[in-house]
């Protein structure tokens, strides 16, 4: 399962990006925050899925990383 941590996040578009650590960018979109919650704080270290839509890879599936 990939890892990363969110480096921006834009709450009123609802887009992102996460910085993964094999240091790939991925996009992901609010939706795709797993709790729900359609908000995630920049800074916050992450597990996610990657899916491949029209062409691009995406971060899914967003769940934050207890320590």
């Amino acid at each position: 399962m990939p890892t990363g941590v969110v480096t921006s996040f834009d709450a009123y578009v609802g887009l992102g990006e996460v910085l993964a650590d094999d240091g790939s960018t991925l996009r992901f979109h609010c939706v795709e925050i797993a709790d729900g919650t359609r908000t995630i704080e920049v800074g916050t270290a992450v597990d996610f899925d990657v899916l491949v839509k029209f062409g691009q890879h995406e971060a899914a599936q967003l769940r934050p990383r207890t320590p």
